[in-house]
């Protein structure tokens, strides 16, 4: 087994706590879960709605694995986690699905949670491998 690269990506959204954007060992990169922070202006609040929101968190992804050189298409496993899962599943899934193509969705977990950091109503953290 490799050793762990630990990867801070420019242009990402700045991290909420102590933690990388994402981990690679062996392949595998392991994406910290992201929120839909601006990654150009951090003193901005999360947009609301949860469409608003699911598209920020998945370009706010998508520029983590831009940034280890992989892609949405790499992408092997997803774990979303919702504020008001009730209320924000079926639209959050009408935004997901449109970022991934039909015949290459990921393994997934969704999850009900009581709060998020900064307020927000989704985060998704995500497991990729490199082809």
């Amino acid at each position: 087994m490799s050793d762990p690269v630990f990867h801070l990506i420019p242009g990402a959204p700045r991290p909420v706590a102590p933690y990388s954007h994402a981990v690679e060992v062996d392949g595998w990169v392991f994406v910290t879960g992201q929120l839909a922070t601006d990654p150009d202006d951090d003193s901005r609040p999360v947009p609301p709605g949860i469409e608003a929101q699911t598209r920020k968190v998945m370009d706010n992804l998508r520029r983590v694995l831009e940034g280890v050189g992989c892609g949405l298409q790499h992408v092997v496993s997803v774990r979303v986690f919702l504020t008001d899962f009730e209320r924000d599943y079926a639209a959050m899934n009408r935004i997901y699905a449109s970022y991934f193509a039909p015949d290459r969705l990921p393994a997934r977990t969704t999850v009900g949670v009581t709060h998020l950091a900064r307020g927000g109503a989704i985060e998704i953290d995500m497991v990729a491998r490199r082809t």
